[in-house]
């Protein structure tokens, strides 16, 4: 009975090209376990779970080395000079640039540079632990608006209600809330704005005391129609009673479910050394930015406090247009000592490597039947052969997790081959049918080989049946072709030394 699952026409239609010669790693746990565990068997019994993780040890185990690298990427590199690498790398194989006739040309590695980490120093070159003053704050004069969103960035703002023609974002580098006047508070007649709210977090395990500078503006109040706008900022534990943890969609201020305190003073529960709220309160309602500072905000007692800003418009109860509170920038000073080193930022070393442009040589009449320059013909005596090229260069920076490129690259095509270990996804869990015996042995070698009393004679058999299976399929993977190799030879004058 033949395995096919679908007709041609499905095949030849569908998105699945070339599947044929693979077997899902479900398929081959899923054999093992009818062909090689059972009564008469070698292996009697074996748990499941057991089975599939030596199933996907070999898996990956047999992607470095045996199992051609099918991954692929490719990128047109940024003035950054920088190339992520990928979320499932491992290794790589390859990295190309392609030219404007689609030719892939083989970059390669120096190892006579690197990306260091920099330590911040002092002017006489001592090391220097104070703490950086923007090491706290991410984006503290909002240059994005992708930087305030509902959740995972720098700037957390409100999202479990209707906005309507509300709005809290960035306009021309200026967090801007929107409020307009909101439905009756439920059991009264009053109308009012809703109380909004922006916070970051911020870590002070090493700092006792914060300033903080403020550059904000109130709405303008408008007779019979609203009052003026009220902006706070400060710094919060967020810890005040009857909250576990902020709960930030809770805005209303006039609403008593849950003790909504977003437009009260009592949402900044840290205070200076003079005993003071860490707040500053924008109402003036002039519409125009001011300054406002803050010192010595006393952070001692925490490792974690929050930078909170809260806007509302008082007595909105009119139908008038809406209004806008803005904060234009935050500034944080700090004075303290890390127990750490600290980043002096980007490394001198790679600055001056990104910012040096190689030595190139005069590209003149390629040749793309014999990969010659004809410039360089007779050129190149005593040059170091790693040196013997001028497509460029890379190195990779595996603490950071970035791969960076000589300045020549720049606005290039870069082409990323590289390996991974196949557990990325369901989909690429497979093994190739050249190797699916490899498979089998692999695991019920790790699986004898882990087990209490079985004979040390039959641990030896299935080892070396092991490695004949992967030699196997190495032999089959590397899909040499007598024909190609006979072409390529065809006609030259080839001298092999033995």
């Amino acid at each position: 009975m033949g395995i096919l699952q679908n007709t041609q026409e499905e095949y030849y239609t569908g998105n699945n090209l070339g599947n044929y010669q693979f077997t899902s790693l479900e398929d081959v746990i899923n054999q093992f376990m009818i062909a090689y565990v059972g009564e008469e068997k070698i292996i009697s019994k074996a748990n499941r779970t057991d089975v599939q993780f030596h199933a996907m040890r070999s898996l990956a185990e047999l992607s470095f080395d045996t199992f051609k690298s099918v991954k692929s990427q490719e990128i047109e590199l940024p003035p950054s000079l920088i190339m992520p690498l990928p979320h499932d790398y491992v290794n790589y194989t390859r990295v190309l640039s392609v030219d404007n006739s689609g030719i892939k040309h083989p970059l390669y590695p120096t190892k006579h540079t690197q990306n260091p980490f920099k330590i911040l120093q002092n002017d006489d070159k001592s090391y220097d632990f104070t703490y950086p003053s923007d090491a706290l704050l991410i984006d503290s004069n909002f240059t994005d608006n992708a930087n305030v969103r509902t959740a995972g960035t720098p700037w957390i703002k409100n999202s479990t209600f209707n906005l309507g023609t509300d709005d809290i974002s960035v306009i021309g580098q200026v967090l801007t809330f929107e409020h307009s006047k909101n439905a009756p508070v439920p059991g009264t007649s009053d109308k009012t704005s809703r109380a909004y709210a922006v916070y970051q977090e911020i870590d002070v395990t090493d700092v006792d005391f914060l300033d903080l500078q403020v550059i904000g503006s109130s709405a303008a109040a408008e007779a019979g129609q609203k009052g003026v706008g009220t902006l706070r900022v400060g710094i919060s534990a967020l810890t005040f009673p009857g909250f576990d943890t902020f709960r930030i969609q809770v805005t209303n201020p006039n609403k008593t479910t849950n003790g909504s305190i977003n437009n009260t003073n009592a949402i900044f529960d840290v205070f200076t050394q003079d005993g003071d709220r860490a707040l500053l309160t924008f109402n003036d309602g002039l519409e125009t930015f001011s300054t406002q500072t803050l010192t010595n905000v006393d952070v001692s007692l925490y490792d974690t406090v929050y930078v909170l800003i809260t806007s509302f418009i008082e007595n909105f109860t009119g139908t008038s247009t809406n209004s806008f509170n803005k904060v234009d920038d935050i500034t944080l000073t700090i004075d303290a000592i890390s127990s750490t080193l600290q980043d002096g930022g980007e490394s001198t070393t790679w600055s001056r490597y990104k910012s040096h442009r190689p030595n190139e040589n005069i590209q003149h009449d390629y040749d793309y039947n014999d990969h010659v320059f004809e410039a360089n013909v007779g050129r190149r005596y005593g040059i170091e052969p790693s040196h013997a090229q001028d497509n460029g260069s890379y190195y990779i920076d595996n603490l950071r997790g970035n791969i960076h490129f000589s300045s020549n690259l720049s606005g290039q095509t870069i082409v990323l081959d590289y390996i991974s270990d196949s557990l990325g996804t369901d989909d690429e869990m497979q093994v190739h049918k050249f190797a699916e015996e490899a498979m089998y042995k692999s695991i019920i070698y790790a699986i004898l080989s882990t087990r209490m009393r079985t004979p040390e004679y039959i641990v030896r058999r299935f080892k070396k049946e092991k490695f004949a299976a992967i030699r196997k399929a190495k032999l089959r993977l590397s899909n040499i072709k007598l024909e190609e190799i006979t072409q390529i030879f065809r006609g030259k004058s080839k001298q092999i030394k033995h």
